[in-house]
Formats: structure tokens, sequence, C-alpha cells
């Protein structure tokens, strides 16, 4: 079985490669640093006449923070545009059948839901703040569709909440949430700051994902890809959120931080509330079992703490 992982140096797909590697799965990665700049077709035929992947898990993106997605909301359109075009065309230039596996942000589903179920995730608007990478997260789902009504191309989607764990940005305004505020308390700790300064107000709600679990996810349906239920968008889901104040707290616990925390109100908070219903989930996966948050949090802190200087 030939995998290929797109964008497999990046955030998540360093976690995903970190764990086909520890369960003895021969993988190939492409990305922007090893020579292929995914944006171009030429690339992918290319790539895909070379590697022949039975299997293609997309984790590549123009993606960053909440702030950064809005600041770059052009680019952020194009670059995934080009990037999910370019990868369903050179499937059929090259006329390979794999199966694609996208994880697909959950700031695709209406910004007024208060709890993200599947059946409801076409039914509404986005939320501005989000409105780029959203809307293309929306298009790979469509192109998916169309490519397998046409062309019988078949994709899983996997509609993932905000994820965390090793191997992301340092650059606060390019990483994802969560590992944001913890390297932010790390440098803080490390250089005696006595401010640390925090996005938004804190009051939105969101629901985390440790980036190796969503890759043990992968393993089983690598082992299953007949697996029922995953005709469908699935929810990767516990069904629980923390407000970011919460989550602060949560973090602040780890650190001997003595400094004080303020909270930057220009800031975007973006949709009040992201919690994923799992019942779905429970019944694909009954027996996965997610890493404890306070768990994943140390992990991850730990990883930035013997990371820095950054």
């Amino acid at each position: 079985m030939n995998i290929l992982i797109l964008g497999g140096d990046g955030f998540v797909g360093t976690n995903v490669a970190e764990v086909l590697a520890e369960n003895n799965i021969n993988y190939t990665i492409a990305s922007r640093k090893n020579g292929y700049d995914l944006r171009v077709l030429e690339n992918f035929i290319h790539l895909y006449e070379h590697t022949k992947p039975d299997i293609i898990i997309n984790c590549v993106a123009h993606v960053g923070s909440l702030n950064y997605v809005t600041e770059q909301a052009a680019e952020i359109v194009l670059d995934n545009t080009k990037i999910i075009l370019a990868m369903y065309e050179g499937i059929i230039k090259t006329n390979i059948k794999p199966l694609v596996i996208n994880p697909i942000a959950n700031c695709a589903y209406p910004a007024e839901l208060d709890t993200f179920v599947e059946e409801d995730w076409w039914n509404g608007h986005l939320h501005r703040s989000v409105l780029a990478y959203g809307g293309t997260r929306r298009m790979l789902w469509i192109t998916s569709e169309c490519f397998s009504m046409q062309y019988n191309i078949q994709t899983i989607s996997l509609l993932v909440p905000n994820m965390y764990g090793k191997y992301d940005s340092t650059d606060p305004n390019k990483a994802h949430a969560l590992n944001a505020l913890i390297t932010k308390f790390v440098k803080a700790e490390k250089t005696n700051q006595p401010i640390l300064e925090i996005w938004g107000t804190g009051i939105a709600v969101r629901e985390w994902l440790y980036a190796k679990d969503f890759g043990k996810i992968i393993i089983e349906i690598i082992k299953n890809t007949d697996k029922k239920g995953l005709e469908e968008p699935l929810n990767i889901a516990q069904n629980f959120g923390l407000s970011i104040q919460e989550l602060v707290k949560l973090i602040q616990k780890k650190f001997d931080y003595k400094g004080k925390i303020i909270w930057n109100s220009d800031m975007p908070d973006g949709v009040p509330k992201k919690v994923m219903d799992n019942t779905k989930f429970k019944k694909i996966f009954p027996n996965f079992e997610f890493i404890n948050l306070e768990e994943g949090i140390e992990k991850t802190i730990d990883y930035y703490y013997h990371l820095y200087p950054y």
C-alpha cells in the first residue's frame, strides 16, 4: 500500500507521519519543503506518477490564526483553491484511483449553531472571521463530491475541531490557538516577562483535538477503509468544550509564571461556540479513546519548553 501525506512536514502532517511510523506503516511526504509547490498541477502530476498512491492523506493547507486568515483572506482563498483543484485534477490526469482522506476544519460549520451536528454543517452562513478558510473547506467537500460523481474517486471527509500538539508554528499569528497560548506562556516564563497578552476576550468556547489522536484515527481508517459510516462527513468529536478563559487557567496551572495576564479585546473572538456532536463518531469508532486534555497540554508544553528559544 502506497501512502502519500500531502503537507507531511507541516503541523498535522508531521503528527500523522509520526503515528504511521510508530505503527511501522511506510509513507511518502510531499510539501514545499521537499520541492513540491502543491498549488501547481504539474507538481501533482509528477508526484502521483512517481508515488502511485493508494491512499492520499491531505494535510496541506494555507492557514493560520483567526487574525491571520482575516488579514490574508484573499491569499487564503487563492492558495487553498489552487491546492484543492490541482490535487483532484492531478488524480484524473495520471489515471490513478486512490482513496483521499480530507480533514475539514469545523470552521466550515454555520456560525449560529450551538452544537455542530453533521446534518447541519451546510445549513447556514460561515462566520465572517473564517470566511476565507471555512469557505475553502466547504469547497474541498464540493470538489470531492463532484470527482466522486464523475470519476468515482473515493474521499473520506473528517470534520475536525481545533487541533493542538507538537510541531506547530511558534509564531502566534500562524499557530493553532491552543499551541499559540502555550508558546506564549513558555516564552513569558523563560524571559520573566512582566505581562502576557492574550488575544480576544476569552469567552469563546472551543473543542480541542490532540493532533496525534487524529493520526490514530487515520490508522484505524487505513486498516479498514471500507468501515461503514465513512461515506458521509463525520465529526471527529468528543462533545466537550472549554472557554478560552477556562483553557488559560488550565494552562497557567502548569507554569510558574508570576506576571500579569491581560486580555486584548480588540482582537477577534470568532464564533462564540464550537462544540461538535459525537453521536455518530461513537457508533463508528466505539472503542477509540482520546487523550485526556490535561495530559495532552502537558505533552505539548514539554515539547515547546524544550524547543525554546524560538
